[in-house]
Parts: structure tokens; C-alpha cells; sequence
């Protein structure tokens, strides 16, 4: 557990080849769409995506899907990213629990019921691949035949993409229903994950055996945000070499003008 006291290393920022990173997630084309037009148009790269480095200089990337998914998009061919160790203290790895919104209830459960090799159990199971309450009060249980992580995800994309599809969905890290439904006055289902070590995160990326999007939640202590580093540098034709001595050129400055600060405490923002 990080307190106060902990001395958080400085973020180790590099820009490195997109196609060396590996998402362990599918992008949510509900967030991608809008942000693509974004940084199309952006003269700043803010917030860059969080990786965590492999053999063969590869990347999983823990968070910043969307981000990944969209520079691809528009053939970006180097990214800035944040590189942190998933063997220290400074990560912490949970799950984003799933608000459904905008919906029917009952059409949500009939659209499981559909689904192919998954079983919806009325009440609660802590075996379940996934846990479903709705606001009226019913809780089930999604269960199915699964004997390694490609099935498993497998499943936990199915079931997703049957409200993805349909609903609005909004990602939270509360648990108390009675919390949630006053502050999702349309939400009409609470879907609840199990929780993942690092090495199933490691494997989802490199099986490509993606989980849904916004379910895994990684709590990076000593975040970089709100970098401003230049969209023309990462767009520019130079060679990666070339590239990250623009960026340490650039980071030297920003210490040197005093512009880094670093916050200890927890924080909401409400510019996203």
C-alpha cells in the first residue's frame, strides 16, 4: 500500500513503435469515435497510455486503449507512452465495475438467455464468470464451460457486447447499489467482474485474447498527465532514435523550468 511518505519514482516516458504495443483490451467505440476526431485535431498529446515492457521489446498496454486505438487509426506510427513495472508496489491492479444505462431490463436478460454456451443463474456465485444486479433488486450469475483465459474472455466479451450494443454503459469503482443508482438515475443493471492478477492481464495481450473494454483498472502511483508534449513530434517522419532525444530534450526543459509537479494525495478531475 502507497501512503504519503512513499518516495513514487519519476515516470519513465519514451516514444516507441505503436505496432510493439499490445493491448489486453478491446477499444470502446463508444469513447473512440469522439476521441479519434480529438487528437486528429490536437496541436498536444496529454495523457500518454501506461505500458508495461516484455521480452522482445514488446508492450502490454495496462491503460489507454482508446488512446492506442485511435493513433493507430490515423496511422500514427510511433506513441508516447509511460513505461511502469508491474513487479512494484507502484501498480495496483483491480476491476472496473459496469453500469448499464438507457435500457430494458428484461431485454437485457433475454439477450444473455440468447447467447450460446452461457447459462444465467438466479442469485449470487462467487464462481460466476461475471455478476449481474439489477436496480430492481434480482441478482444472476453468468456461467459457462470455460477451461483457459481465451474462453474466458471470450465469454466476458460476449456478454459486454449484448449491452454494449444495445445500452449506454459507464464505467465506476463503486460497489454500493444504493450509491450507484442515485448517481445513474438511468441505469437499470450493476455488472460485477472477478478480479485478475498481473500475469492474466500479460496473457490476455499476448493471446489476443482481449477482455472487454473498461473492465480491468490499473492504479498507476506516479502517473504522468496533462504532458502538452507536441502532436508534430510524434507525427513527424524522423527516425524512434531521433524521436526520444526530442523527448528527453523536452523533459530536461520541463524540469528545468520547474513545470513538473507532484501530487501525493488522491484526486478526482472533471476535464475528461
Amino acid at each position: 500500500m502507497i501512503n504519503s511518505s512513499t518516495s513514487v519514482p519519476s515516470p519513465d516516458l519514451r516514444i516507441v513503435d505503436i505496432n510493439s504495443v499490445l493491448p489486453h483490451e478491446k477499444s470502446d467505440i463508444q469513447r473512440s469515435k469522439p476521441l479519434i476526431k480529438r487528437i486528429d485535431a490536437a496541436e498536444y498529446f496529454t495523457n500518454p497510455p501506461v505500458v508495461a515492457e516484455i521480452e522482445d521489446n514488446k508492450f502490454v498496454l495496462m491503460d489507454g486503449a482508446n488512446r492506442h486505438n485511435s493513433l493507430k487509426y490515423l496511422k500514427f506510427p510511433h506513441i508516447l507512452v509511460q513505461v511502469a513495472d508491474y513487479k512494484t508496489e507502484f501498480i495496483e491492479l483491480g476491476v472496473w465495475q459496469h453500469i448499464v444505462a438507457d435500457w430494458d431490463s428484461s431485454h437485457f436478460i433475454q439477450q444473455l438467455e440468447r447467447i450460446d454456451g452461457i447459462e444465467v443463474q438466479a442469485g449470487w456465485d462467487s464462481h460466476a464468470v461475471a455478476q449481474i444486479l439489477l436496480r430492481e433488486g434480482p441478482v444472476y450469475g453468468i456461467h459457462a464451460k470455460i477451461d483457459n483465459i481465451i474462453e474466458r474472455n471470450f465469454t466476458l466479451r460476449q456478454v459486454v457486447e449484448t449491452y454494449h450494443n444495445n445500452a449506454t454503459l459507464y464505467r465506476t469503482p463503486l460497489t454500493d447499489p444504493t450509491h450507484i443508482w442515485s448517481l445513474y438515475p438511468n441505469g437499470i443493471a450493476l455488472v460485477m467482474f472477478p478480479t485478475y492478477e498481473p500475469q492474466n492481464i500479460i496473457d490476455a495481450a499476448t493471446n489476443q485474447a482481449f477482455l472487454p473494454p473498461g473492465v480491468s483498472r490499473h492504479i498507476i502511483h506516479g502517473r504522468a498527465l496533462k504532458l502538452n508534449f507536441p502532436m508534430e513530434k510524434l507525427r513527424a517522419d524522423l527516425p524512434l532514435e531521433e524521436k526520444n532525444q526530442h523527448l528527453q530534450q523536452w523533459m530536461r526543459k520541463k524540469l528545468a523550468t520547474r513545470s513538473v509537479r507532484y501530487y501525493a494525495e488522491s484526486t478526482y478531475q472533471f476535464d475528461e
